[in-house]
């Protein structure tokens, strides 16, 4: 079933770049155009009153960001409790709409880039279905008693997926206000469809298991369990310390599943028979507050969650650092395995091809436009990055900009 936008069907609907994205391009990458306030500053303390104990005296981050089907717009949602939506041919900030009350995470476009569903951050856990056009409620999605951690739309209906720190997962309808299916997990769990909507992962820490289930018998046993099982971490200590895992994300032929963990680390497992393929190392993990605090017995989340994802082709990783880097790995040559699954076979391991400079502070939030040649990364600000007008991809940057009419 495609998806229901009528704005979108037709044959005015624009068909992706034709331009090839190529490890000389992605290292390449530059930022275009930095917006210093994309997050409004903690306002300073009042003379004479002493702040709060628990007030985050840091920057504040952006959060969550997600492009339109169509790559034209972003949305990002902050610690300041704001949306911001921009332009992605302009460059242009076009507006910002707040939600003080409720707070505001995980902003995710329906296939309407008028509407948005996003997670509730404080006075209830409510998944709300919000109007871009006129600053509406359209529905509100109630059923989680603790907070949503994880939130995806479906690529092909009006379908959408919450995992939430209530340990529940729950399937949903833009049409309808109650969850169409529920399903009890061990702990607290991280979600995705895959790009065809035929499958959903739920990614459940503690065990370390991804679940893959047929969206249509969601209330049967998993048709397939992933163990995360990496040997190469006993040759860092022992007992090793465990994956937390914090994002999950299909690859385009649905052959490979990206999982975004909290540590240096990130995997591609093989999403047909739960083979751990590569290990993706280079960068600094999201699971510190700074650079200087060091990592814990027990690993957390902490800020991680939205720092890695594909490239629309597949072909690269690009993944966030504490550091402010941002890494991009060539994946195109995965290891093939098949049969029974080995535990103590080891990944493949793959160091970044490049790491770009110019995002200031941690690179919380890294996604590739799924239609134009552009990348967005965000954290205490937020950037837009184009190819590098230089060397062996001037021409293509110009004839990218020339086509998008860029004013960035």
């Amino acid at each position: 079933m495609p998806p229901h936008n009528d704005a979108q069907a037709g044959p005015s609907r624009p068909t992706p770049t034709s331009l090839t994205l190529t490890p000389a391009l992605m290292s390449k990458l530059k930022p275009a155009k930095i917006f210093k306030g994309a997050v409004e500053h903690v306002p300073p303390p009042s003379p004479g009153s002493f702040p709060s104990r628990n007030t985050n005296m840091g920057p504040r981050h952006i959060t969550g960001i997600c492009f339109d089907d169509r790559g034209d717009q972003l949305i990002t949602a902050s610690e300041d409790e704001s949306f911001r939506l921009y332009s992605c041919k302009t460059g242009k900030h076009l507006k910002t709409l707040q939600s003080k009350k409720y707070g505001v995470d995980l902003p995710r476009f329906t296939h309407k880039n008028t509407a948005i569903i996003y997670a509730s951050t404080k006075e209830d856990d409510t998944i709300r279905y919000h109007s871009l056009h006129d600053n509406r409620y359209l529905q509100y999605f109630r059923g989680h008693t603790q907070r949503v951690v994880s939130l995806e739309m479906s690529p092909v209906d009006d379908g959408f997926i919450s995992g939430s720190l209530d340990r529940t997962v729950r399937l949903w309808d833009l049409r309808t206000p109650s969850c169409r299916g529920l399903l009890n997990l061990p702990s607290s769990p991280v979600v995705a469809f895959d790009c065809e909507g035929l499958v959903f992962a739920v990614a459940v820490n503690d065990y370390q298991r991804i679940l893959l289930y047929d969206p249509a018998n969601f209330d049967k046993t998993p048709f397939l369990v992933i163990t995360m099982d990496d040997p190469t971490l006993a040759q860092i200590s022992y007992p090793p310390r465990p994956i937390f895992m914090t994002s999950i994300s299909f690859s385009m032929n649905a052959k490979y599943i990206l999982v975004g963990c909290s540590g240096d680390a990130h995997y591609i497992v093989d999403a047909f028979e739960g083979h751990l393929l590569a290990k993706l190392e280079g960068h600094v993990g999201l699971e510190r507050r700074n650079l200087n605090t060091p990592p814990g017995i027990t690993p957390v989340r902490g800020c991680s969650g939205e720092e890695v994802s594909w490239t629309p082709d597949s072909k690269f990783v690009l993944g966030g650092s504490l550091d402010g880097k941002i890494c991009v790995w060539d994946v195109q040559n995965l290891p093939e395995k098949s049969g029974a699954v080995d535990p103590k076979s080891p990944p493949v391991r793959i160091q970044s091809l490049a790491t770009l400079e110019g995002h200031p502070g941690p690179s919380r939030c890294v996604r590739f436009n799924p239609r134009l040649a552009m990348m967005c990364s965000a954290g205490s600000e937020l950037a837009f990055w184009l190819p590098d007008p230089s060397g062996d991809t001037e021409e293509i940057a110009k004839e990218l900009l020339k086509k998008r009419g860029s004013g960035i």
